[in-house]
């Protein structure tokens, strides 16, 4: 009779990610990490090709923490279900004037920004048409460089650009990941949850060995996590073994109000403040801050 895993059974992280693969990526320097972009705009992918991560939830609630913080932040929704545009209360952009007709030269990114109810945080609202944008572009020479030369049309304007891709290693990811600086992974606390980052990581280093040579890993952070069950302990575990200080020490936890605020179309911080998962989104996106601009340090200049 075939084994069937049980919540005793710790996951085997080695079986689902190749060693070399991990061994070849590029990842970003905890103890540099501050300065890497510093005086640049943060382009940060959110992205794990397993859907059901909370990758969207969190695209959504990072982005307002950050914007509460202070930050100016552009959210990117590139996934065309256009979750992260109706989790924040906005409407899908008119026909001809979408994220779609952008990848045709017909508008460009800045001509569909919008600005959410948010004080610091704007939004490229997704479009339905997306879905068939692979077959449509089918092998346009530079198909995968259209976001990045958008975003560069943006200038510095904003501290933060997030990009929600969506859970495939499709056209869409893809222009997110040549576009970005770094890629921001969820990770699901539940047992299959490691296989997405196998098909991740090998995504990532294809863009890195072709396209974008810069892109790095900032880090990896858990979602739907339960302290109580065993299973979640050891998918942590086995993660911690593999990514080591790249791991967030702040935690998402499984949290009814997480998965009510989209229906309302807020972020949770707005929905119910004093949540556990407001408070931990909190806690990560203050984490993730410190990663990206403590301690910045001031390029020398010459004297004399």
């Amino acid at each position: 009779m075939a084994h069937r895993p049980s919540h005793q059974d710790t996951p085997t992280f080695h079986k689902n990610v190749p060693r070399g693969t991990f061994s070849n990526l590029k990842f970003v320097e905890p103890s540099s990490v501050a300065c890497y972009l510093s005086y640049m705009t943060q382009i940060i992918a959110i992205s794990n090709q397993k859907g059901g991560v909370g990758k969207t939830t969190s695209a959504i609630n990072i982005s307002a923490e950050l914007a509460n913080l202070g930050r100016k932040v552009l959210l990117v929704d590139f996934d065309p279900q256009a979750s992260a545009t109706s989790g924040l209360g906005i409407h899908l952009a008119e026909e001809g004037r979408d994220l779609y007709d952008l990848f045709f030269g017909r508008i460009s990114l800045g001509d569909i920004i919008v600005e959410s109810t948010i004080k610091n945080l704007w939004v490229a609202p997704s479009s339905k048409d997306l879905v068939g944008l692979e077959i449509e572009l089918g092998k346009t020479p530079g198909r995968e460089l259209i976001l990045r030369s958008q975003l560069n049309l943006l200038g510095t304007r904003y501290d933060y650009v997030l990009i929600d891709c969506p859970p495939s290693s499709g056209l869409l990811t893809l222009n997110a990941l040549g576009a970005a600086g770094k890629i921001l992974i969820p990770l699901q606390a539940e047992y299959y949850a490691l296989e997405g980052i196998s098909a991740l990581l090998n995504t990532i280093e294809f863009v890195q060995q072709t396209f974008n040579p810069d892109l790095k890993v900032l880090g990896v952070f858990m979602t739907m996590f339960d302290a109580r069950t065993n299973l979640s302990v050891q998918v942590e575990t086995e993660a911690t073994k593999y990514f080591k200080e790249l791991m967030f020490q702040s935690r998402i936890p499984r949290n009814i109000k997480l998965s009510e605020a989209p229906s309302h179309g807020l972020p949770i911080c707005l929905y119910d403040g004093v949540s556990s998962g407001a408070k931990a989104y909190r806690a990560l996106t203050e984490e993730l801050d410190h990663r990206c601009y403590s301690s910045i340090q001031v390029p020398a200049t010459a004297n004399g």
